[in-house]
């Protein structure tokens, strides 16, 4: 299964059609387009896509639109707090674009270095990938690689004014409930499979 993001709203593309959600057996690209039409509408939640061969919707799903790649992080501190970001009036995990001849894993790093302002970061392994889908010139598919990092320097956090970044900030696990309150579909995901 592939979810994907678009307005915060849940497209999913299975095998087997979903039996809680509006779901379109795959034909043709145009269903796409009335997938995203409908998930512009307030009224559906929840879109599912599902043809019989995965691996093919998902290649076909990814051609049609502009698809580019990004990679983030999780970053603890040696008090076992997570780095988080705040943008466009959302808690964010630092992340961007990964670069042309850049792996995933050196975007993160760098990244996060670049977004908060700190460095000497340990790379610890891949957590998972999240999609979403917006406009910006024409319709894009992001997939973000995510990765476990840790952190145990004590630089002060500079927060990346010129990317939108007001706030820099560690944060416990007891502030997860209201940080989970205010943020992205994908970075509930993210932060659901960490571990304390």
């Amino acid at each position: 299964m592939y979810k994907v993001f678009y307005n915060e709203k849940a497209l999913t593309l299975t095998d087997k059609p979903f039996l809680t959600t509006k779901s379109l057996q795959f034909n043709t690209e145009s269903q796409f387009a009335e997938a995203i039409a409908l998930l512009r509408n307030d009224s559906v939640d929840e879109i599912n896509i599902y043809y019989h061969n995965l691996e093919k919707l998902w290649k076909e799903f990814k051609k049609y639109f502009h698809y580019l790649e990004a990679a983030g992080g999780i970053v603890k501190n040696k008090n076992n707090e997570i780095l988080f970001i705040h943008r466009l009036d959302k808690w964010d995990l630092p992340k961007g674009k990964v670069e042309a001849g850049e792996t995933t894993e050196s975007a993160a790093l760098r990244e996060v270095e670049e977004e908060c302002g700190i460095n000497n970061l340990k790379l610890l392994g891949f957590l998972t990938q999240t999609y979403h889908i917006y406009f910006q010139d024409d319709i894009k598919l992001k997939a973000t690689y995510w990765y476990n990092m840790s952190y145990d320097g004590n630089q002060e956090l500079i927060p990346q004014t010129e990317e939108g970044i007001g706030i820099a900030e560690w944060k416990s696990k007891e502030d997860l409930p209201e940080i989970l309150k205010n943020t992205y579909e994908n970075i509930k995901i993210v932060l659901s499979k960490v571990e304390y």
